[in-house]
């Protein structure tokens, strides 16, 4: 093989290799702030450093650096950072499992898929790289929640939470599946402890309104504002009998329907209020069934579909405007930490009072009659649209609105209710009672007291030198070296939600090397992100406890804008086919897709599939999200050894649109592959075809004019695709199939070697962004002395994209009869009359009238006769 045909094999890992060593050596992705470029800062969510990237990690960081260099190529200031999402259970849990110290097992994972993303060639400014485990990035962290807590943004309090007694750790209420705790499968135990918390709600009104200020996907704006939960009520008291009044004076309860008010048939109490601890005293049967409660799930899904089951407490409440009593139950479905943990039942208008009403025998009374005054059958079920009232006295036929106002009047003259904005955001609890996390930077006195550690106390360093006991929890909260700090003062051993540390990471790294300062002026220069990337699932509370979070940095001046993600992108799963065998326990066994072998009919659809090692048939179970709990995963680092890191980021912006579900597959990798290499033989081909000289635009025939049409259409569509619609797949199908035109076109004069230069130059820089290794190379091949990741972006020749002729279909009452060629600067008469004139449509409209043409410029002309 001469050096020619050499220097054509396309050889990824000599090409990726050279190309990332010439990014490095040049510092290429280094980002320095310039008052006088527009910047563009574009954020992947970062990983937790599990171990080895996984394919979801790849399609996540491929869609910001497609996006990163796609945005340099316009000519801005781009900055794209990477760093580790470092604290949390897992490691913890790693290290009783491997006896390896959790900072320690960190690292090492953190330097195994650092080289990862470096191998996949992602353009990260490698020097702003942190991890949230490093004491130079929480030590601010501390510094600031010690601010807010002498600003009264923080505040501890005892608080019922989901105990978790295997991981020795609080969970939220989302982490509860079946009264069980998600990772340990340990069953929940409902406990009472203290907490640190801050005040979101006081903020929630400002991130409900701000969603209307950034760019999001409504699904997730719609996601937030749920879980924000804004609601216009009544709060509203009802009176207690003796035996309840002794407990305490009255009974409050919060309600959106206060136009039901009148078909209240019982009350509803959480198994913690105060009324059903005081009745257990004396009830065996009711104290096992508040523990009962405390030990059930508490996520809404679970409230949802749990059975409903209750209690009478033998107290009675007083209807606050009839006067009627009514019974107050402890119910299952009610919790203490939302609201006052009190519910007015009205089963009549309510379908989980009316199966609870059902299950207890308790009375059913609608008051709620639909729009025509009819009332409702309410016998299996309950009556929930809004109507007119009935059985409500001085209300009746009252519509809702009508009925709001009246009722809530009535209540605050009597001094039994006022009308309220509630929010179903609750304040955001931040201890956590492990250790792989921030020390709160809190001490707490002898006498109960807490306080914020001062700047000198400050930065607590985490011990690392630790060691885990067969009993779990955290080993801190069992060295006085840590916590003891004498005269009776102890050091807070809670540490911090990972919330925390991946709500203000975005900011950090806009001045990760100030070591005096959390942030400093160079913030306000990259804030907010422009673009934002990552997994659905992250759409609720971690983008919310950002917003929160970039909202109390702005209010103690550290920032100036008020969101910290302008736009925003939620790319979608990237699954997989799965192949399982029953077990000899029932089980099922799961077989990587690597290790299968599937007959496909001439469609592609799957027809069975046999185990490689053993040629056994095996179940074909369908695609699900690549997991290790269905074997499905595909390790990306096996796929970049076989066919390079540009064949993988490729097929991952080609296979589907960012938003939805990505099905892994091995033909798909390898058709990426086929084309890199094609368009690697075009350059070298075109290169060995001559030298081009300077386009002469006037002198072009028609075909060239085609290749300089096709070219210039192409770049205005993946500029359109990329640049405004994030559709990656379909900017690469334009340029494949301008690399069809390309080799198609065999004109090797000297126009037309000019033609198909600028049209090869246009593919190996539309693709830059996607494949920057080969194109690296290609772009040297081509004679360019600069690199291409300096080169701009090509601009489109409106001119190149002007046809001389165009081509109209000719339509006889809508019925296709003729397509005929215009100049393109024809005007209506000449096209009208070439239509009437074609032999084809003078054969449909003789013998009759015509009534109109219509010329739809560009497209077609229409001829209605009758």
């Amino acid at each position: 093989m001469d050096s020619q045909d050499a220097s054509q094999q396309y050889a990824p890992d000599q090409i990726e290799q050279a190309a990332q060593q010439f990014w490095e050596k040049n510092q290429c992705f280094k980002a320095v702030e310039d008052a006088n470029r527009e910047k563009f800062y574009c954020l992947s969510m970062f990983p937790y450093p599990s171990g080895k990237l996984h394919m979801g990690h790849v399609r996540n960081y491929t869609i910001g650096d497609v996006i990163s260099r796609f945005q340099r190529m316009q000519g801005k200031n781009v900055m794209q950072p990477m760093g580790w999402d470092a604290f949390g259970l897992p490691a913890e849990n790693a290290a009783m499992k491997n006896n390896v110290p959790p900072g320690k097992w960190t690292h090492e994972n953190i330097a195994y898929m650092r080289d990862q993303l470096k191998a996949l060639g992602f353009a990260y400014d490698w020097s702003r790289e942190f991890a949230t485990c490093d004491l130079e990035y929480y030590r601010w962290e501390q510094w600031f929640f010690a601010k807010l807590v002498e600003k009264g943004v923080v505040y501890k309090k005892s608080s019922i939470v989901n105990w978790d007694p295997a991981d020795q750790t609080v969970l939220a209420n989302e982490q509860v599946i079946d009264g069980r705790g998600w990772r340990s499968g340990a069953l929940i135990e409902r406990k009472e402890i203290p907490q640190w918390f801050l005040r979101i709600t006081d903020y929630a009104e400002e991130l409900l309104a701000d969603l209307d200020k950034v760019e999001w996907p409504e699904q997730v704006k719609t996601m937030q504002r749920n879980w924000i939960g804004k609601s216009r009520g009544v709060e509203l008291s009802f009176g207690l009998d003796t035996a309840a009044s002794q407990v305490q004076e009255s009974l409050t309860v919060f309600t959106t329907r206060p136009d039901t008010l009148m078909g209240v048939t019982y009350v509803g109490v959480a198994a913690a209020h105060p009324l059903a601890k005081a009745a257990a005293e004396h009830n065996p049967a009711l104290a096992e069934f508040n523990a009962e409660c405390a030990r059930g799930g508490t996520s809404e899904a679970d409230m949802a579909t749990m059975e409903k089951r209750g209690m009478d407490t033998g107290y009675k409440a007083i209807h606050p405007l009839t006067g009627r009593e009514v019974p107050v139950f402890v119910a299952n479905f009610v919790l203490m930490e939302y609201g006052t943990g009190a519910v007015m039942a009205v089963p009549a208008h309510d379908e989980r009072d009316h199966e609870f009403a059902t299950k207890y025998e308790l009375p059913i009374e609608a008051v709620i009659a639909d729009a025509e005054g009819n009332t409702p059958d309410i016998s299996e079920a309950a009556f929930t649209e809004r109507g007119v009232l009935i059985n409500s006295g001085e209300f009746n036929g009252l519509d809702f609105e009508s009925a709001f106002d009246a009722i809530a009047n009535r209540l605050v003259e009597q001094n039994r209710g006022e009308i309220k904005t509630n929010f179903r955001l609750r304040d955001w609890g931040v201890s956590r009672q492990r250790y792989w996390g921030a020390p709160i930077p809190v001490k707490n006195g002898p006498n109960g007291e807490s306080i914020p550690l001062t700047d000198a106390e400050l930065p607590v360093a985490l011990p690392l030198d630790v060691e885990f006991d067969a009993s779990g929890g955290s080993p801190i909260k069992k060295m006085p070296s840590f916590s003891d700090l004498g005269d009776g003062w102890q050091r807070e051993t809670d540490t911090f939600d990972t919330f925390m540390e991946s709500s203000w990471y975005y900011a950090r790294f806009c001045c990760a090397d100030n070591h005096d300062a959390m942030l400093d002026e160079r913030a306000n220069y990259w804030l907010p992100v422009d673009y934002y990337i990552g997994g659905i699932e992250h759409a609720i509370l971690h983008l919310l406890y950002a917003r929160f979070f970039h909202k109390l940095m702005r209010d103690f001046g550290l920032v100036e804008s008020n969101e910290p993600f302008k736009q925003l992108l939620t790319q979608g799963m990237v699954i997989a086919d799965t192949f399982y065998r029953i077990n000899e326990k029932g089980g099922r066994d799961w077989f990587n897709p690597l290790d299968v072998e599937v007959k496909t009919d001439d469609k592609g659809r799957a027809l069975s599939a046999t185990l490689l090692s053993d040629g056994l048939p095996v179940v074909i179970g369908g695609t699900e999200k690549m997991s290790k709990s269905k074997n499905n995963g595909v390790d990306p680092q096996s796929m970049i050894d076989r066919f390079g890191a540009d064949t993988v980021r490729l097929f991952m912006m080609f296979a589907a649109p960012p938003e939805q579900s990505l099905e892994w597959s091995d033909s798909g990798v390898e058709g990426a592959h086929r084309f890199v290499k094609r368009v690697w033989r075009l350059v070298h081909e075109h290169v060995a075809a001559g030298t081009p000289v300077a386009l002469d635009m006037a002198t072009l025939n028609d075909d060239q004019k085609a290749l300089r049409r096709k070219t210039h259409e192409t770049i205005a569509k993946c500029s359109d695709d990329i640049g405004r619609r994030t559709t990656f797949n379909t900017a690469i199908a334009a340029v494949m199939e301008l690399v069809n035109a390309i080799s198609r076109f065999e004109d090797t004069s000297p126009q037309g070697l000019a033609v198909a230069r600028e049209a090869v130059e246009a593919c190996v820089l539309l693709l830059s962004p996607i494949i920057p290794h080969a194109t690296h190379t290609l772009w040297a091949t081509l004679g360019h002395a600069e690199a291409v990741i300096d080169a701009p972006w090509p601009a489109t020749d409106a001119d190149a994209m002007k046809k001389d002729s165009i081509e109209l279909v000719v339509q006889v009452n809508g019925k296709l009869r003729a397509r005929l060629s215009f100049p393109a600067d024809a005007d209506r008469d000449t096209i009208e009359a070439a239509a009437l004139a074609d032999a084809n449509v003078v054969k449909f409209v003789d013998g009759k009238t015509v009534r109109k043409v219509i010329v739809v410029p560009g497209k077609l002309v229409n001829i209605v006769a009758n």
